[in-house]
Protein backbone atom coordinates (compact mmCIF):
# COMPACT_ATOMS: atom_id res chain seq x y z
CA UNK A 1 0.00 0.00 0.00
CA UNK A 2 1.36 3.43 -0.89
CA UNK A 3 0.84 6.61 1.13
CA UNK A 4 -2.00 7.86 -1.08
CA UNK A 5 -3.91 4.59 -0.61
CA UNK A 6 -3.38 4.68 3.14
CA UNK A 7 -4.71 8.25 3.33
CA UNK A 8 -7.68 7.47 1.10
CA UNK A 9 -8.72 4.39 3.10
CA UNK A 10 -8.09 5.73 6.61
CA UNK A 11 -11.35 6.42 8.38
CA UNK A 12 -12.79 6.39 11.87
CA UNK A 13 -13.95 2.80 12.30
CA UNK A 14 -16.72 2.27 14.85
CA UNK A 15 -17.07 -1.49 14.83
CA UNK A 16 -14.24 -4.01 15.17
CA UNK A 17 -13.86 -7.76 14.81
CA UNK A 18 -13.01 -9.94 17.80
CA UNK A 19 -9.60 -10.61 16.31
CA UNK A 20 -6.36 -10.09 18.24
CA UNK A 21 -3.67 -7.68 17.11
CA UNK A 22 -0.02 -8.62 17.37
CA UNK A 23 1.72 -6.80 20.20
CA UNK A 24 4.96 -6.89 18.23
CA UNK A 25 3.25 -5.26 15.25
CA UNK A 26 2.00 -2.38 17.40
CA UNK A 27 5.48 -1.89 18.83
CA UNK A 28 6.91 -1.73 15.32
CA UNK A 29 4.25 0.74 14.18
CA UNK A 30 4.83 3.07 17.12
CA UNK A 31 8.58 2.98 16.56
CA UNK A 32 8.11 3.89 12.89
CA UNK A 33 5.55 6.60 13.73
CA UNK A 34 8.13 8.31 15.94
CA UNK A 35 9.77 9.62 12.76
CA UNK A 36 7.00 12.25 12.82
CA UNK A 37 8.28 15.84 12.78
CA UNK A 38 8.27 17.86 15.97
CA UNK A 39 9.54 21.37 16.61
CA UNK A 40 13.08 21.26 17.98
CA UNK A 41 12.80 17.45 17.86
CA UNK A 42 11.04 17.57 21.25
CA UNK A 43 9.00 14.43 20.46
CA UNK A 44 6.40 15.46 23.05
CA UNK A 45 4.13 12.43 22.77
CA UNK A 46 3.76 9.73 25.40
CA UNK A 47 1.79 6.62 24.46
CA UNK A 48 0.08 3.95 26.57
CA UNK A 49 -1.25 0.87 24.79
CA UNK A 50 -3.82 -1.26 26.63
CA UNK A 51 -5.06 -4.72 25.68
CA UNK A 52 -6.02 -8.12 27.05
CA UNK A 53 -7.25 -8.39 30.63
CA UNK A 54 -6.24 -4.78 31.33
CA UNK A 55 -8.53 -3.55 28.56
CA UNK A 56 -11.37 -5.70 29.89
CA UNK A 57 -10.84 -4.09 33.29
CA UNK A 58 -10.91 -0.59 31.80
CA UNK A 59 -14.12 -1.33 29.91
CA UNK A 60 -15.75 -2.51 33.13
CA UNK A 61 -14.57 0.62 34.93
CA UNK A 62 -16.05 2.78 32.19
CA UNK A 63 -19.42 1.02 32.26
CA UNK A 64 -19.66 1.88 35.95
CA UNK A 65 -18.26 5.37 35.43
CA UNK A 66 -20.81 6.25 32.76
CA UNK A 67 -23.58 5.15 35.10
CA UNK A 68 -22.18 7.23 37.97
CA UNK A 69 -21.10 10.30 35.99
CA UNK A 70 -22.83 10.34 32.59
CA UNK A 71 -21.86 13.98 32.00
CA UNK A 72 -18.18 13.19 32.52
CA UNK A 73 -15.58 14.70 34.82
CA UNK A 74 -14.07 18.18 34.89
CA UNK A 75 -12.61 18.64 31.39
CA UNK A 76 -9.08 19.99 31.10
CA UNK A 77 -9.62 21.46 27.66
CA UNK A 78 -12.42 22.06 25.16
CA UNK A 79 -12.48 19.46 22.41
CA UNK A 80 -14.34 21.99 20.23
CA UNK A 81 -14.44 25.79 20.49
CA UNK A 82 -17.36 26.89 22.66
CA UNK A 83 -18.54 29.20 19.88
CA UNK A 84 -18.35 26.92 16.85
CA UNK A 85 -19.21 28.98 13.76
CA UNK A 86 -19.83 28.02 10.13
CA UNK A 87 -18.47 26.23 8.21
CA UNK A 88 -17.04 24.19 11.10
CA UNK A 89 -20.36 23.89 12.92
CA UNK A 90 -22.04 22.74 9.72
CA UNK A 91 -19.41 20.08 9.07
CA UNK A 92 -19.74 18.70 12.59
CA UNK A 93 -23.52 18.59 12.28
CA UNK A 94 -23.33 16.91 8.88
CA UNK A 95 -21.03 14.08 9.92
CA UNK A 96 -23.13 13.42 13.02
CA UNK A 97 -26.32 13.20 11.01
CA UNK A 98 -24.64 10.99 8.41
CA UNK A 99 -23.45 8.59 11.11
CA UNK A 100 -26.78 8.32 12.88
CA UNK A 101 -28.45 7.98 9.50
CA UNK A 102 -26.39 4.85 8.83
CA UNK A 103 -27.38 3.57 12.27
CA UNK A 104 -31.06 4.36 11.72
CA UNK A 105 -31.28 6.53 14.84
CA UNK A 106 -33.40 9.67 14.26
CA UNK A 107 -32.36 13.02 15.69
CA UNK A 108 -35.30 13.14 18.12
CA UNK A 109 -34.29 9.82 19.75
CA UNK A 110 -31.70 11.36 22.04
CA UNK A 111 -31.67 8.41 24.41
CA UNK A 112 -30.69 6.02 21.61
CA UNK A 113 -27.99 8.45 20.46
CA UNK A 114 -26.54 8.67 23.96
CA UNK A 115 -26.60 4.89 24.22
CA UNK A 116 -24.75 4.55 20.93
CA UNK A 117 -22.20 7.20 21.93
CA UNK A 118 -21.40 5.15 25.03
CA UNK A 119 -19.83 2.58 22.68
CA UNK A 120 -16.89 4.97 22.43
CA UNK A 121 -15.94 4.02 25.96
CA UNK A 122 -15.91 0.34 25.01
CA UNK A 123 -13.62 1.15 22.07
CA UNK A 124 -16.30 -0.14 19.70
CA UNK A 125 -15.17 -3.69 20.49
CA UNK A 126 -11.55 -3.10 19.43
CA UNK A 127 -8.91 -5.41 20.97
CA UNK A 128 -6.41 -2.59 21.58
CA UNK A 129 -6.65 0.90 23.02
CA UNK A 130 -4.09 3.68 22.77
CA UNK A 131 -3.85 6.80 24.92
CA UNK A 132 -1.73 9.83 24.09
CA UNK A 133 -0.63 12.18 26.88
CA UNK A 134 1.62 15.23 26.84
CA UNK A 135 3.65 17.20 29.36
CA UNK A 136 1.47 20.01 30.74
CA UNK A 137 4.21 22.54 30.09
CA UNK A 138 3.86 22.04 26.35
CA UNK A 139 1.85 24.47 24.23
CA UNK A 140 -0.18 24.51 20.98
CA UNK A 141 2.83 23.84 18.71
CA UNK A 142 3.62 20.64 20.61
CA UNK A 143 -0.05 19.59 20.50
CA UNK A 144 0.20 19.91 16.72
CA UNK A 145 3.20 17.56 16.91
CA UNK A 146 0.97 15.00 18.65
CA UNK A 147 -1.39 15.11 15.69
CA UNK A 148 1.42 14.41 13.24
CA UNK A 149 2.59 11.45 15.30
CA UNK A 150 -0.93 10.03 15.58
CA UNK A 151 -1.53 10.45 11.85
CA UNK A 152 1.61 8.42 11.23
CA UNK A 153 0.23 5.73 13.52
CA UNK A 154 -3.10 5.59 11.71
CA UNK A 155 -1.51 5.43 8.25
CA UNK A 156 0.90 2.72 9.33
CA UNK A 157 -2.05 0.78 10.76
CA UNK A 158 -3.69 0.94 7.35
CA UNK A 159 -0.51 -0.31 5.71
CA UNK A 160 -0.70 -3.32 8.05
CA UNK A 161 -4.37 -3.97 7.23
CA UNK A 162 -5.63 -2.51 10.51
CA UNK A 163 -8.06 0.29 11.28
CA UNK A 164 -8.50 2.84 14.04
CA UNK A 165 -10.77 5.43 15.56
CA UNK A 166 -9.19 8.47 17.21
CA UNK A 167 -11.34 9.36 20.23
CA UNK A 168 -11.04 12.78 21.83
CA UNK A 169 -14.16 11.85 23.84
CA UNK A 170 -11.77 10.42 26.45
CA UNK A 171 -11.04 14.02 27.43
CA UNK A 172 -14.39 13.81 29.28
CA UNK A 173 -12.97 11.30 31.78
CA UNK A 174 -9.36 12.37 32.41
CA UNK A 175 -9.21 11.49 36.10
CA UNK A 176 -10.45 7.95 35.50
CA UNK A 177 -7.78 7.39 32.87
CA UNK A 178 -5.05 8.93 35.02
CA UNK A 179 -5.91 6.57 37.87
CA UNK A 180 -6.07 3.56 35.60
CA UNK A 181 -2.79 4.26 33.80
CA UNK A 182 -0.95 5.73 36.78
CA UNK A 183 -0.24 8.85 34.73
CA UNK A 184 2.20 11.27 36.40
CA UNK A 185 0.70 14.62 37.40
CA UNK A 186 2.83 16.50 34.89
CA UNK A 187 1.21 14.73 31.95
CA UNK A 188 -2.18 15.61 30.44
CA UNK A 189 -4.48 13.35 28.44
CA UNK A 190 -5.00 14.41 24.83
CA UNK A 191 -6.84 11.54 23.17
CA UNK A 192 -7.59 7.86 23.03
CA UNK A 193 -7.70 5.58 20.00
CA UNK A 194 -9.37 2.26 19.24
CA UNK A 195 -7.25 -0.14 17.15
CA UNK A 196 -8.17 -3.39 15.46
CA UNK A 197 -9.61 -5.03 12.37
CA UNK A 198 -12.75 -3.37 10.98
CA UNK A 199 -16.00 -5.32 11.07
CA UNK A 200 -17.30 -5.06 7.49
CA UNK A 201 -20.85 -5.74 8.66
CA UNK A 202 -21.01 -2.95 11.26
CA UNK A 203 -23.54 -0.34 10.02
CA UNK A 204 -21.43 2.54 11.34
CA UNK A 205 -18.59 1.48 9.08
CA UNK A 206 -20.62 2.33 6.01
CA UNK A 207 -19.96 5.98 6.77
CA UNK A 208 -17.36 7.74 4.68
CA UNK A 209 -17.24 11.32 5.92
CA UNK A 210 -17.23 14.04 3.32
CA UNK A 211 -14.40 16.50 2.73
CA UNK A 212 -14.53 20.11 1.59
CA UNK A 213 -13.32 20.75 -1.97
CA UNK A 214 -9.80 22.07 -2.43
CA UNK A 215 -11.05 25.51 -3.44
CA UNK A 216 -12.75 25.93 -0.08
CA UNK A 217 -9.63 25.62 2.06
CA UNK A 218 -6.64 26.37 -0.18
CA UNK A 219 -5.27 29.48 -1.89
CA UNK A 220 -2.41 29.56 -4.38
CA UNK A 221 -0.19 32.60 -4.58
CA UNK A 222 2.14 33.09 -7.52
CA UNK A 223 1.42 29.67 -9.03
Amino acid sequence: MNVSEAIATRRSVRGFLDRPVSAQLIREILAKAARAPSGGNLQPWHIDVVGGAALDELKAIMRARLADAPAGEDPEFDVYPRELVPPYRDRRFEVGEDLYGELGIPREDRAARRQWFANNFQFFGAPLALFCTVDRRMGPPQWADLGMFLQNVMLLLREAGLDSCPQECWARYPETIYRFLGTPEQRMLFTGMAIGYADPDAPANRLVSRRAPLEEFAAFVGI
